[in-house]
Protein backbone atom coordinates (compact mmCIF):
# COMPACT_ATOMS: atom_id res chain seq x y z
CA UNK A 1 0.00 0.00 0.00
CA UNK A 2 1.84 3.06 -1.27
CA UNK A 3 -0.44 5.65 0.32
CA UNK A 4 -2.06 5.88 3.72
CA UNK A 5 -5.65 7.06 3.59
CA UNK A 6 -6.64 9.55 6.30
CA UNK A 7 -9.73 7.45 6.96
CA UNK A 8 -7.51 4.47 7.82
CA UNK A 9 -5.57 6.56 10.31
CA UNK A 10 -8.84 7.80 11.82
CA UNK A 11 -9.87 4.17 12.35
CA UNK A 12 -6.49 3.44 13.96
CA UNK A 13 -6.70 6.43 16.32
CA UNK A 14 -10.25 5.63 17.38
CA UNK A 15 -9.41 1.96 17.99
CA UNK A 16 -6.41 3.03 20.06
CA UNK A 17 -8.71 5.17 22.24
CA UNK A 18 -11.54 2.66 22.62
CA UNK A 19 -9.61 -0.61 22.64
CA UNK A 20 -12.62 -2.11 20.88
CA UNK A 21 -13.49 -2.79 17.26
CA UNK A 22 -17.22 -2.72 18.01
CA UNK A 23 -17.06 0.60 19.85
CA UNK A 24 -14.89 2.11 17.11
CA UNK A 25 -17.51 1.05 14.58
CA UNK A 26 -20.24 2.76 16.61
CA UNK A 27 -18.22 5.96 17.11
CA UNK A 28 -17.32 6.27 13.43
CA UNK A 29 -20.65 5.08 12.05
CA UNK A 30 -19.07 2.15 10.20
CA UNK A 31 -19.60 -1.60 10.30
CA UNK A 32 -17.35 -3.88 12.37
CA UNK A 33 -16.13 -5.73 9.24
CA UNK A 34 -15.10 -2.38 7.75
CA UNK A 35 -13.11 -1.51 10.88
CA UNK A 36 -11.44 -4.93 10.87
CA UNK A 37 -10.64 -4.66 7.17
CA UNK A 38 -9.06 -1.21 7.60
CA UNK A 39 -6.97 -2.39 10.56
CA UNK A 40 -5.83 -5.36 8.48
CA UNK A 41 -4.64 -3.01 5.73
CA UNK A 42 -2.69 -0.97 8.29
CA UNK A 43 -1.12 -4.09 9.80
CA UNK A 44 0.01 -5.18 6.36
CA UNK A 45 1.45 -1.74 5.61
CA UNK A 46 3.33 -1.34 8.89
CA UNK A 47 4.16 -5.05 9.26
CA UNK A 48 3.06 -4.91 12.86
CA UNK A 49 -0.03 -6.37 14.59
CA UNK A 50 -0.78 -2.92 16.10
CA UNK A 51 -3.23 -4.35 18.67
CA UNK A 52 -3.22 -7.51 20.76
CA UNK A 53 -6.45 -9.02 22.04
CA UNK A 54 -6.88 -9.45 25.79
CA UNK A 55 -9.98 -10.43 27.81
CA UNK A 56 -10.59 -6.80 28.74
CA UNK A 57 -10.06 -5.48 25.18
CA UNK A 58 -7.36 -4.66 22.64
CA UNK A 59 -3.98 -3.39 23.80
CA UNK A 60 -1.63 -1.49 21.46
CA UNK A 61 1.79 -2.81 20.61
CA UNK A 62 4.83 -0.65 21.42
CA UNK A 63 4.97 0.35 17.75
CA UNK A 64 1.29 1.38 17.81
CA UNK A 65 1.88 3.45 20.95
CA UNK A 66 4.66 5.34 19.19
CA UNK A 67 2.60 5.67 16.01
CA UNK A 68 -0.45 7.00 17.85
CA UNK A 69 1.17 10.31 18.80
CA UNK A 70 2.31 10.91 15.24
CA UNK A 71 -1.13 10.03 13.88
CA UNK A 72 -2.82 12.46 16.26
CA UNK A 73 -0.52 15.26 15.08
CA UNK A 74 -1.24 14.38 11.45
CA UNK A 75 -5.01 14.25 11.95
CA UNK A 76 -4.95 17.57 13.78
CA UNK A 77 -3.00 19.15 10.93
CA UNK A 78 -5.37 17.66 8.38
CA UNK A 79 -8.36 19.12 10.22
CA UNK A 80 -6.77 22.55 10.21
CA UNK A 81 -6.03 22.28 6.48
CA UNK A 82 -9.49 20.96 5.61
CA UNK A 83 -11.18 23.82 7.48
CA UNK A 84 -8.79 26.50 6.25
CA UNK A 85 -10.39 29.37 4.35
CA UNK A 86 -8.61 32.38 2.99
CA UNK A 87 -9.72 35.56 4.68
CA UNK A 88 -10.66 38.63 2.69
CA UNK A 89 -10.53 42.03 4.32
CA UNK A 90 -12.03 44.56 1.87
CA UNK A 91 -10.56 47.51 3.75
CA UNK A 92 -7.03 46.16 3.18
CA UNK A 93 -7.47 44.14 -0.01
CA UNK A 94 -5.56 45.05 -3.15
CA UNK A 95 -7.26 42.94 -5.79
CA UNK A 96 -8.36 43.33 -9.38
CA UNK A 97 -11.71 41.66 -10.18
CA UNK A 98 -12.47 40.99 -13.85
CA UNK A 99 -16.17 41.56 -14.54
CA UNK A 100 -18.23 41.33 -17.72
CA UNK A 101 -21.17 43.74 -18.05
CA UNK A 102 -23.65 44.79 -20.66
CA UNK A 103 -23.32 48.39 -21.77
CA UNK A 104 -26.64 49.04 -19.99
CA UNK A 105 -25.18 47.74 -16.73
CA UNK A 106 -22.09 49.87 -17.25
CA UNK A 107 -24.24 52.98 -17.44
CA UNK A 108 -26.93 52.09 -14.92
CA UNK A 109 -25.26 49.90 -12.27
CA UNK A 110 -21.53 50.51 -12.45
CA UNK A 111 -21.37 54.10 -11.07
CA UNK A 112 -23.31 53.17 -7.93
CA UNK A 113 -21.29 49.98 -7.52
CA UNK A 114 -18.01 51.87 -7.83
CA UNK A 115 -19.05 54.43 -5.25
CA UNK A 116 -19.78 51.64 -2.77
CA UNK A 117 -16.46 49.92 -3.46
CA UNK A 118 -14.54 53.16 -3.09
CA UNK A 119 -16.04 53.66 0.36
CA UNK A 120 -15.47 50.16 1.75
CA UNK A 121 -12.58 48.77 -0.33
CA UNK A 122 -10.51 51.69 -1.62
CA UNK A 123 -7.76 49.54 -3.18
CA UNK A 124 -10.06 47.09 -4.97
CA UNK A 125 -10.07 47.53 -8.75
CA UNK A 126 -12.58 46.43 -11.38
CA UNK A 127 -11.52 45.55 -14.92
CA UNK A 128 -14.66 45.65 -17.10
CA UNK A 129 -15.31 43.86 -20.37
CA UNK A 130 -18.47 43.55 -22.45
CA UNK A 131 -20.63 40.45 -22.19
CA UNK A 132 -20.18 38.61 -25.47
CA UNK A 133 -20.46 35.13 -26.94
CA UNK A 134 -17.07 34.17 -25.54
CA UNK A 135 -17.83 35.32 -21.98
CA UNK A 136 -18.90 31.86 -20.78
CA UNK A 137 -15.60 30.36 -21.90
CA UNK A 138 -13.65 33.15 -20.22
CA UNK A 139 -15.53 32.48 -16.98
CA UNK A 140 -14.57 28.81 -17.18
CA UNK A 141 -10.88 29.69 -17.50
CA UNK A 142 -11.05 32.35 -14.80
CA UNK A 143 -10.29 35.28 -17.10
CA UNK A 144 -13.72 36.69 -16.22
CA UNK A 145 -14.83 36.21 -12.62
CA UNK A 146 -18.33 37.68 -12.62
CA UNK A 147 -20.88 38.61 -15.27
CA UNK A 148 -23.96 40.77 -14.72
CA UNK A 149 -26.74 40.78 -17.29
CA UNK A 150 -29.10 38.47 -19.13
CA UNK A 151 -27.25 35.27 -20.05
CA UNK A 152 -29.64 32.38 -20.74
CA UNK A 153 -26.91 30.55 -22.65
CA UNK A 154 -25.03 29.54 -19.49
CA UNK A 155 -25.21 25.84 -18.62
CA UNK A 156 -23.91 23.48 -15.95
CA UNK A 157 -20.97 24.65 -13.89
CA UNK A 158 -22.33 28.16 -13.39
CA UNK A 159 -24.10 29.75 -10.46
CA UNK A 160 -26.51 32.65 -10.75
CA UNK A 161 -28.42 35.06 -8.54
CA UNK A 162 -31.47 37.00 -9.61
CA UNK A 163 -31.05 40.75 -9.11
CA UNK A 164 -33.88 42.59 -10.88
CA UNK A 165 -36.40 42.53 -13.69
CA UNK A 166 -36.12 44.80 -16.71
CA UNK A 167 -38.27 45.60 -19.72
CA UNK A 168 -38.24 47.90 -22.74
CA UNK A 169 -39.83 51.23 -23.53
CA UNK A 170 -39.61 53.46 -26.59
CA UNK A 171 -37.79 56.78 -26.94
CA UNK A 172 -38.12 59.46 -29.62
CA UNK A 173 -37.20 63.07 -30.08
CA UNK A 174 -39.11 65.40 -27.80
CA UNK A 175 -40.53 67.21 -30.83
CA UNK A 176 -41.21 64.08 -32.88
CA UNK A 177 -43.68 65.15 -35.60
CA UNK A 178 -45.91 62.07 -35.59
CA UNK A 179 -45.83 59.71 -32.61
CA UNK A 180 -47.92 60.39 -29.52
CA UNK A 181 -47.22 59.01 -26.04
CA UNK A 182 -49.41 55.99 -26.84
CA UNK A 183 -48.98 55.13 -30.52
CA UNK A 184 -50.83 52.28 -32.19
CA UNK A 185 -48.97 49.25 -33.52
CA UNK A 186 -49.42 50.52 -37.09
CA UNK A 187 -48.11 53.98 -36.20
CA UNK A 188 -45.16 52.44 -34.36
CA UNK A 189 -44.20 50.14 -37.24
CA UNK A 190 -44.53 52.91 -39.81
CA UNK A 191 -41.60 54.82 -38.29
CA UNK A 192 -37.93 54.28 -39.03
CA UNK A 193 -36.20 52.36 -36.26
CA UNK A 194 -32.82 52.13 -34.59
CA UNK A 195 -31.96 48.47 -33.92
CA UNK A 196 -29.50 47.90 -31.09
CA UNK A 197 -27.88 44.46 -31.24
CA UNK A 198 -25.57 43.99 -28.26
CA UNK A 199 -24.45 40.52 -27.19
CA UNK A 200 -25.63 38.91 -23.96
CA UNK A 201 -28.63 41.13 -23.23
CA UNK A 202 -32.40 40.96 -23.13
CA UNK A 203 -32.58 42.28 -26.67
CA UNK A 204 -33.10 38.71 -27.86
CA UNK A 205 -36.44 38.69 -26.00
CA UNK A 206 -37.49 41.85 -27.82
CA UNK A 207 -36.68 40.34 -31.22
CA UNK A 208 -38.42 37.07 -30.33
CA UNK A 209 -41.65 38.84 -29.34
CA UNK A 210 -41.65 40.82 -32.58
CA UNK A 211 -41.20 37.61 -34.58
CA UNK A 212 -43.94 35.79 -32.67
CA UNK A 213 -46.34 38.67 -33.28
CA UNK A 214 -45.19 38.85 -36.90
CA UNK A 215 -44.29 42.50 -36.52
CA UNK A 216 -41.62 43.87 -38.82
CA UNK A 217 -39.81 47.09 -38.06
CA UNK A 218 -38.39 49.41 -40.69
CA UNK A 219 -34.81 49.32 -39.40
CA UNK A 220 -32.97 52.35 -40.74
CA UNK A 221 -29.93 52.13 -38.44
CA UNK A 222 -28.30 49.17 -36.69
CA UNK A 223 -25.74 49.77 -33.93
CA UNK A 224 -23.85 47.37 -31.60
CA UNK A 225 -24.52 49.26 -28.34
CA UNK A 226 -26.73 51.87 -26.72
CA UNK A 227 -23.93 54.41 -26.75
CA UNK A 228 -25.18 57.50 -28.54
CA UNK A 229 -28.70 56.15 -29.18
CA UNK A 230 -30.37 58.93 -27.19
CA UNK A 231 -28.52 61.62 -29.10
CA UNK A 232 -29.38 59.99 -32.43
CA UNK A 233 -33.05 59.75 -31.47
CA UNK A 234 -33.05 63.38 -30.32
CA UNK A 235 -31.64 64.65 -33.63
CA UNK A 236 -33.67 62.48 -36.02
CA UNK A 237 -37.19 61.11 -36.30
CA UNK A 238 -36.04 57.53 -35.65
CA UNK A 239 -37.52 55.34 -32.90
CA UNK A 240 -35.48 53.29 -30.43
CA UNK A 241 -36.47 50.64 -27.89
CA UNK A 242 -34.27 50.59 -24.81
CA UNK A 243 -34.28 49.08 -21.29
CA UNK A 244 -36.36 51.15 -18.90
CA UNK A 245 -33.59 51.83 -16.37
CA UNK A 246 -31.31 53.16 -19.07
CA UNK A 247 -34.19 55.28 -20.34
CA UNK A 248 -34.44 56.93 -16.92
CA UNK A 249 -30.89 58.21 -17.37
CA UNK A 250 -31.43 59.22 -20.98
CA UNK A 251 -34.63 61.11 -20.21
CA UNK A 252 -32.71 63.54 -18.05
CA UNK A 253 -31.93 65.11 -21.40
CA UNK A 254 -35.01 67.12 -22.34
CA UNK A 255 -34.43 66.53 -26.03
CA UNK A 256 -36.09 63.10 -25.96
CA UNK A 257 -39.28 61.62 -24.53
CA UNK A 258 -40.49 58.10 -23.85
CA UNK A 259 -43.59 56.18 -24.80
CA UNK A 260 -45.13 52.83 -23.92
CA UNK A 261 -44.67 50.14 -26.55
CA UNK A 262 -47.96 49.25 -28.26
CA UNK A 263 -47.66 45.52 -27.52
CA UNK A 264 -47.08 43.32 -24.48
CA UNK A 265 -43.44 42.59 -23.81
CA UNK A 266 -42.33 40.15 -21.11
CA UNK A 267 -39.80 41.37 -18.60
CA UNK A 268 -36.40 39.70 -18.55
CA UNK A 269 -34.34 38.97 -15.46
CA UNK A 270 -30.94 40.53 -14.82
CA UNK A 271 -28.67 38.23 -12.80
CA UNK A 272 -25.13 38.00 -11.58
CA UNK A 273 -23.38 34.87 -12.85
CA UNK A 274 -20.19 33.13 -11.76
CA UNK A 275 -18.42 29.86 -12.45
CA UNK A 276 -18.09 27.13 -9.81
CA UNK A 277 -14.32 27.72 -9.71
CA UNK A 278 -14.99 31.01 -7.85
CA UNK A 279 -17.94 29.90 -5.75
CA UNK A 280 -16.03 29.43 -2.49
CA UNK A 281 -13.41 32.16 -2.91
CA UNK A 282 -13.83 34.55 0.02
CA UNK A 283 -13.05 37.66 -2.03
CA UNK A 284 -15.48 36.62 -4.72
CA UNK A 285 -18.19 35.90 -2.13
CA UNK A 286 -17.66 39.38 -0.75
CA UNK A 287 -17.90 40.98 -4.20
CA UNK A 288 -21.15 39.14 -4.95
CA UNK A 289 -22.58 40.20 -1.61
CA UNK A 290 -21.90 43.84 -2.42
CA UNK A 291 -23.72 43.47 -5.76
CA UNK A 292 -26.68 41.76 -4.08
CA UNK A 293 -26.85 44.39 -1.34
CA UNK A 294 -27.00 47.17 -3.92
CA UNK A 295 -29.21 45.71 -6.62
CA UNK A 296 -31.16 42.73 -5.34
CA UNK A 297 -34.89 43.39 -5.66
CA UNK A 298 -37.67 41.55 -3.89
CA UNK A 299 -39.13 39.37 -6.64
CA UNK A 300 -42.58 39.67 -5.07
CA UNK A 301 -42.57 43.41 -5.66
CA UNK A 302 -40.95 43.42 -9.10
Amino acid sequence: MSDIDVKLLTVFAETYKTGSVSQTAVNLGLSQPTISFNLSKLREHYRDPLFVRFPHGMEPTPFATDLYGRVLDLLASFEVVSKYQTQFDPALANRDFHVALTDVAQNVLLPRWLNRLRSIAPEVKLTISHIADETAGLMQTGEVELAIGYMPQLNEGFYQQRLMEETYIGIIAADHPRLSSRPSVAEFLAEGHIAVTPSGTGHSILNRVLREMRLTRRVMLEVPSYLGVAEIAARTDLVAMIPSRLAVLMLKEKSIRSFALPFDLSAYVVKQHWHSRNHHDSGHRWLRSVVADLFLEDSTSS
